[in-house]
């Protein structure tokens, strides 16, 4: 929690990035700018966060700093729906948010093509109309209720089923 809460926490923190990396002049004055407009409360936030990052490893600091540069390359819209996933996140209750910051790391130890099995699914499913995604959450539905036995039954089902067809 405390990773995804820097995470963040870097991303708001324009000013304070600006501190860790020099700019450019233009939007060196920028930075600049806003954090003269900012409470004392606000400074004193973002020297905090500003702390808490530079005693992350190097690596750690480097991922996030990879992350903020790859933000700040996304076009405006994709940078908005971030945005507006990120307050969402928020808005959920602390066991909502850990529960899905736990479903998060158990996706990221994943093997690389099982999470882009994962991934390619769910575009699957974001591309899918109306009556079919709905068919597809009763499917997952029936599957959660499954008993361990029942699943490994559909599995050895459904490689029997591609065998066939790619013969």
């Amino acid at each position: 929690m405390r990773t995804w809460f820097l995470v963040i926490a870097v991303l708001c923190a324009g000013p304070a990035w600006s501190q860790t990396q020099p700019p450019p002049e233009p939007a060196r004055d920028d930075a600049a700018s806003r954090f003269d407009r900012m409470s004392e409360q606000e400074k004193a936030q973002l020297r905090e966060r500003l702390r808490q990052f530079k005693a992350l490893p190097p690596d750690e600091q480097a991922r996030i700093q990879a992350n903020v540069a790859r933000f700040r390359a996304l076009p405006p819209e994709e940078k908005a729906r971030v945005r507006q996933n990120l307050e969402a996140f928020r808005q959920l209750s602390p066991g909502e948010r850990q529960r899905l910051l736990n479903q998060w790391h158990e996706f990221q130890k994943l093997p690389p093509d099982q999470r882009k099995e994962l991934q390619q699914q769910f575009r699957a499913y974001l591309d899918a109309n109306p009556d079919r995604r709905q068919q597809m959450m009763e499917n997952l539905r029936e599957w959660r209720n499954m008993t361990r036995e029942q699943r490994e039954q559909m599995r050895e089902r459904l490689r029997e089923l591609r065998e066939r067809r790619g013969r």
